[in-house]
């Protein structure tokens, strides 16, 4: 790396070199599709000598850094500065020497720093309440943090699931935090698992494997996972790996999917429908409450296997319907308000009637 050059640019832009600052050669973001470097940082990309490769770098920082983001361009004793949203490459003249000096985008930004901040809630001067926590105390937490941010994404709501997605990566981090504090595993294992596990499972991705459309691709998906419980000498079955904490919806169409993914399936969807209304047949022929809850049972199973011919996650169908509901339902108690009467005082034709206004308002 040539020091003048550096130095040269940093004269240019009138500006003291940061103490900390990411160095590279402009082409290693040329077939990138994010940022290989923290945000929190500033950078200096060297080498940015065509305009293709100038506006290769400049959607690759638009993944991670905002449209009004102020960067600079350098080449020589000129320098531009611009917003990533304002980019014109018709402006500038490209070549060897030209650099593009990133500033931070801020204290907090990158995972490192997000990590750190959690490492130091576990530190001996961090928080009484975080350095007590273990793997098992953070159950419920995870578990509430992920229904938490179900609640966000079915309300399609961008600023709570930005918020929701964050609260539930505190508990990924601080459960990894404490397994490097003991030893067992780190945040860095976690990362090289899951991206091992990525590249290995998606051969047509990354190698030279063809398959046909998303159905091959999940019978091959099978495939990999057989031979990897094959490899470590497991002995589960294929459905071993669901997680039995799955809500029983969930849970079910992951059954499902897994054995017809190895072809164990109706052939045709009719199939299927004769199979839901024989089990409401066998409801209506049950004469106790161990059969009828037995029926029943069958009954949500087969009726999961609908909701996947057809494409429907089973889960999210019946939330959105309890959502539904629950907003028709404080219409009717408004109506009611109104009125200035009880729930309890009205027939069930007058409860009724607010209903079918609830949904001719569209909710």
């Amino acid at each position: 790396m040539d020091l003048s050059l550096i130095a040269s640019t940093f004269e240019t832009l009138r500006l003291m070199p940061p103490p900390k600052l990411t160095l590279l050669e402009a082409q290693t973001l040329a077939s990138a599709h994010v940022p290989p470097f923290p945000p929190d940082m500033p950078v200096l990309l060297t080498g940015v000598d065509s305009v293709e490769l100038a506006l290769q770098i400049n959607k690759v920082l638009l993944a991670v850094y905002p449209k009004e983001h102020e960067v600079n361009w350098v080449a020589g004793q000129y320098s531009k500065g611009e917003r990533l949203n304002d980019f014109q490459p018709s402006t500038f003249e490209f070549q060897r020497s030209t650099c593009l000096y990133i500033p931070s985008l801020g204290e907090g930004t990158s995972f490192e720093s997000f990590a750190e901040i959690v490492a130091h809630l576990r530190a001996p001067d961090g928080c009484p309440w975080d350095k007590e926590q273990t793997h098992q105390s953070l159950r419920t937490h995870l578990l509430e943090e992920a229904y938490e941010t179900l609640t966000a994404m079915d309300a399609n709501d961008s600023d709570d699931m930005s918020e929701e997605f964050g609260d539930l990566l505190l508990q990924i981090v601080l459960n990894a935090q404490i397994g490097s504090e003991t030893d067992s595993f780190s945040m860095t294992r976690v990362v090289k698992g899951i991206y091992d596990k990525i590249v290995r499972r998606h051969p047509h991705v990354f190698g030279d494997v063809k398959l046909d459309g998303v159905n091959g691709v999940l019978q091959n998906w099978e495939k990999l996972k057989e031979k990897e419980r094959g490899e470590k000498k497991e002995d589960k079955g294929l459905l071993d790996g669901v997680a039995s904490a799955l809500p029983a919806l969930t849970q079910a169409l992951e059954y499902q999917a897994r054995a017809a993914r190895v072809g164990f399936d109706w052939p045709e969807i009719e199939d299927v429908l004769d199979k839901v209304r024989e089990e409401i047949e066998e409801i209506k022929l049950a004469q106790n409450l161990d059969e009828v809850t037995d029926e029943l049972g069958d009954l949500f199973f087969v009726l999961v296997n609908l909701a996947r011919w057809r494409k429907v996650d089973a889960e999210s169908a019946l939330r959105g319907t309890n959502i539904k509901f629950k907003k028709r339902f404080a219409y009717v108690e408004q109506g009611a308000k109104k009125q200035g009467r009880n729930l309890s005082d009205m027939t069930l034709e007058e409860m009724d009637a607010l209903w079918n206004e609830a949904k001719g308002t569209g909710l």
